[in-house]
């Protein structure tokens, strides 16, 4: 049975589309109106409000908290201070990625991990003989993204955090109102941005008082196609989208290590051992076989296959999360995951996984598109994402 969100009982009320979609168990709103236009321009232009409540959420305590994350996840913990958050993926023995999310230190001894698939069991096998204890907290605690270039000044004006020092990646205590909340300052849309995290019951109080303060600087509840397209332009990455968990991959050929999906950064191979750092120390030896790049396809290489029918170009009016084959000289040599028409770049962009010799930013490729039923080949140049990415976000 499907489970609703602690913000549901607004959330419902103000979806008009009753436009919902699965998410971890739970529905969410996919957009409150009838098209998700409004809600994406509320991101890049205001404020937009998001529930994000479905992500499985861990907290880990205990003298041996720091040890076990350092062991599970490929970024150094010991580096990450108190008050501060990481962005993470982690891998099998093979040094193919299983999850990614973020990591939190909430006190010296203290850390809350949240991931987008269920890690339970995961992270209990690998604290065998640790002193530490794992709490799934993915039902008490929720959570709310309060993302675009008016989120700062709403913040400061329902809540009494410090947020002009709140650094990028970085995290403080406050309240809203009278509700204790950690604030973020994280988010998954590639813009200035926040989240918000608050036990379960006070959620409702939480919605009502960042709404409040949020009315006169145009904030709008936003729902997953706008939080997609967001994504997208900022070239972040969707588990079983962008890539395959290794967990549940069928074949070897759908499984990704941190290097094939541009996340080499996070990779921290001369800490101590971690699950999957001799692999991952035999493939820096060599270069990958695949890339994740963006595409830029051209726009008047779409005018030119629809003319061709007598038609404008009709691009899809969702972001799309399907496979689509990616050509050079009609070899195929990878695949898109998922793109979308960008309102702010004006561009129709997508991710996508390459073979490394193809991958070089400016290269020319083409991008299948079906046009009156039939399958064409549109002009795409290979470029690093993330597309879109304001000073704001960090400043």
């Amino acid at each position: 049975m499907l489970r609703t969100t602690p913000f549901h009982a607004r959330t419902s009320a103000l979806c008009q589309a009753q436009n919902w979609r699965r998410w971890a168990g739970y529905i969410a709103a996919s957009s409150y109106e009838l098209n998700h236009d409004r809600e994406y321009h509320a991101i890049r232009s205001a404020a937009a409000l998001i529930d994000v409540s479905p992500l499985y959420k861990y907290l880990l305590r205990g003298p041996d908290a720091q040890r076990l994350l350092n062991r599970v996840v490929t970024r150094d913990v010991e580096k990450c201070a108190v008050n501060q958050v990481m962005y993470t993926p982690w891998c099998d023995e093979a040094g193919k990625v299983i999850d990614d999310g973020t990591l939190s230190r909430l006190g010296e001894e203290m850390f809350r991990l949240t991931a987008a698939e269920p890690n339970l069991r995961w992270l209990q096998d690998n604290a065998v003989s640790l002193d530490v204890t794992i709490d799934d907290v993915s039902d008490s605690i929720a959570a709310v993204a309060l993302q675009g270039p008016n989120s700062r000044e709403i913040l400061k004006r329902a809540s009494d955090a410090d947020l002009d020092g709140l650094r990028f990646f970085r995290l403080t205590s406050g309240r809203v109102q009278d509700v204790p909340v950690t604030i973020s300052r994280t988010g998954y849309t590639g813009d200035l941005g926040y989240e918000v995290w608050v036990d379960a019951e006070r959620a409702l109080s939480l919605w009502d008082s960042l709404v409040s303060a949020g009315e006169p600087y145009g904030i709008t509840p936003a729902g997953m196609l706008a939080l997609d397209v967001a994504r997208i332009e900022a070239g972040l990455l969707l588990n079983q989208v962008d890539y395959i968990p290794a967990n549940k991959a069928l074949i070897e050929a759908r499984k990704s290590s941190p290097f094939e999906l541009g996340l080499g950064w996070t990779v921290v191979l001369e800490k101590d051992h971690f699950v999957g750092q001799t692999a991952l120390l035999e493939e820096r030896k060599q270069d990958p076989e695949w890339q994740f790049k963006g595409l830029e396809i051209e726009w008047d290489s779409l005018e030119e296959i629809y003319n061709g029918f007598g038609l404008p170009p009709e691009l899809p009016t969702v972001p799309w999360r399907t496979s689509v084959p990616v050509y050079s000289h009609d070899r195929q040599i990878g695949y898109g995951t998922s793109g979308a028409w960008s309102p702010t770049l004006k561009k129709y962009i997508a991710l996508a996984h390459l073979q490394a010799r193809h991958a070089e930013p400016g290269t020319e490729l083409t991008m299948e598109v079906t046009a009156e039923h039939q399958r064409k080949h549109a002009r795409a140049r290979v470029v690093d994402p993330p597309f879109f990415d304001p000073e704001r976000k960090r400043a």
